[in-house]
């Protein structure tokens, strides 16, 4: 693997903005009109928000992440992506650096909707 730079720095108030919280992802299912995206229906405790994400390619099979916990990040604008509407944005990592991607999560079970930071 060839290592990226590391991107600008950035201030605390910076990224205190981002808020990470950890999901249960209840239900992984495809988006017809995509060749990239799987619809990910995640729990966060107090409320369960749909995701979209570009794990179809990266997966053999994307439904093997159903029933783990992993972080999200949650106050994003909403986007719309191939009809669909996408309520946040799951942490993969190895993605960026075409890497076998992984799940960011935490390593015990934890309260879904608990914040990372």
């Amino acid at each position: 693997m060839k290592h990226a730079p590391i991107k600008d720095e950035i201030t605390f108030d910076d990224f205190a903005k981002v808020d990470i919280r950890v999901g249960q992802i209840v239900e992984v299912s495809d988006v017809a009109k995509s060749v990239k995206l799987m619809k990910l229906t995640v729990d966060f405790g107090d409320h369960t928000r749909t995701i979209l994400a570009s794990i179809k390619q990266e997966r053999e099979n994307p439904k093997e992440i159903e029933g783990k916990q992993a972080l999200f990040v949650v106050n994003l604008p909403e986007r719309k992506m191939a009809g669909e509407i996408s309520q946040g944005m799951l942490f993969d990592i190895g993605y960026e650096d075409k890497l076998t991607p992984c799940l960011a999560c935490p390593e015990s079970d934890i309260p879904n909707g608990a914040r990372a930071g």
